[in-house]
């Protein structure tokens, strides 16, 4: 598919792109490789759009709590070495 549109034989579409990054379980940025996010999984992604889509407020604590569990690892690989 892709060495059609590279000769020019086809049209180029996002809906093959689309279909195979769906097959794959992965995003159409990671796909391509034009996201610094290329190493979180498809649902990881969505629930960062979902995220992004809550109250200030609810979203502010959420990110609270992940930044704690974030802290306590980063603090307990530090005291492990």
């Amino acid at each position: 598919m892709f060495g059609n549109y590279e000769r020019g034989v086809a049209v180029r579409s996002i809906e093959p792109a689309k279909k195979i990054a769906d097959v794959l379980d992965v995003s159409l940025n990671y796909l391509v490789g034009a996201s610094s996010q290329t190493a979180f999984d498809r649902r990881t992604l969505d629930r960062i759009q979902e995220l992004e889509q809550l109250e200030e407020n609810k979203k502010q604590t959420l990110y609270d709590l992940i930044d704690t569990y974030i802290r306590d690892a980063k603090a307990r690989r530090a005291y492990s070495l």
